[in-house]
């Protein structure tokens, strides 16, 4: 495929980092280029999912939303792996939480990711219900946390295609048989996708709410407050 790509405008190979950080909300990404990095350009704003690369202590990152679901961080985190030479995306995104012991505002490095999403068979005929992201970058992102002193829980996590469920409590049967510890929308796909290009992915969550004792942050806080997660991965970059 010819550049640019059908969802990011970038012409030449380069302007992209081969590490890009990937929250769902395009404003999470400005803030983080806005709050963390130097000397930013904005590569994406091709229907508004901005993307920006910037330095971070001399070092040379990538940022860019991947909107919500499966099939949106599918579309981008292929384009970049696949056309732009990325080579490390690194989901940062918010997670409820299916247990009682991960509170709000708990960070949550994915173990590996079950999910019921016909993603991965209908990309590459992958059968299984369990996607895991790069050994690698995970005992990388693990060493980071304990240098800068971050707090981190490595599980399993639920990749949900459906956010409004009419059997709100079907969590407790995902938590008790297959051992999440919380639910986001997104990371299946972004392991399926880095295991059929042979790229390293990782997902850095902090909790948002929990389904447990119903406690929850605003979207503000979520935008803006998660900087423990943020600057984790910023630390991790090499």
């Amino acid at each position: 495929m010819a550049l640019p790509t059908p969802h990011i405008e970038v012409k030449e190979l380069g302007i992209i980092a081969e590490t890009v950080l990937m929250p769902g909300d395009p404003l999470r990404a400005k803030f983080i280029a806005d709050t963390f990095l130097t000397d930013v350009v904005q590569f994406n704003n091709v229907r508004n999912m901005f993307g920006y690369t910037g330095n971070y202590k001399g070092k040379k990152v990538s940022v860019m939303g991947s909107g919500m679901g499966m099939a949106s961080i599918g579309i981008y985190s292929y384009e970049l792996y696949a056309f732009y030479g990325v080579n490390d995306i690194i989901r940062i995104g918010s997670a409820g939480s299916y247990d009682k012991d991960v509170k709000v505002y708990d960070v949550i490095l994915a173990k590996d990711a079950w999910s019921e999403s016909s993603y991965a068979k209908a990309q590459n005929g992958f059968e299984g219900d369990v996607i895991e992201p790069s050994a690698e970058l995970n005992a990388e992102i693990m060493a980071t946390a304990a240098r800068i002193g971050t707090t981190v829980k490595e599980t399993r996590i639920h990749s949900s295609d459906v956010f409004y469920r009419a059997k709100f409590d079907i969590y407790k049967e995902i938590h008790a048989e297959h051992g999440c510890a919380c639910v986001e929308m997104e990371s299946f796909a972004l392991f399926a996708n880095a295991k059929v290009l042979n790229k390293r992915a990782a997902c850095v969550l902090t909790i948002s709410d929990s389904l447990v004792t119903h406690e929850a942050t605003s979207s503000e806080e979520r935008q803006n407050a998660f900087t423990k997660m943020m600057e984790l991965v910023l630390e991790n970059i090499k």
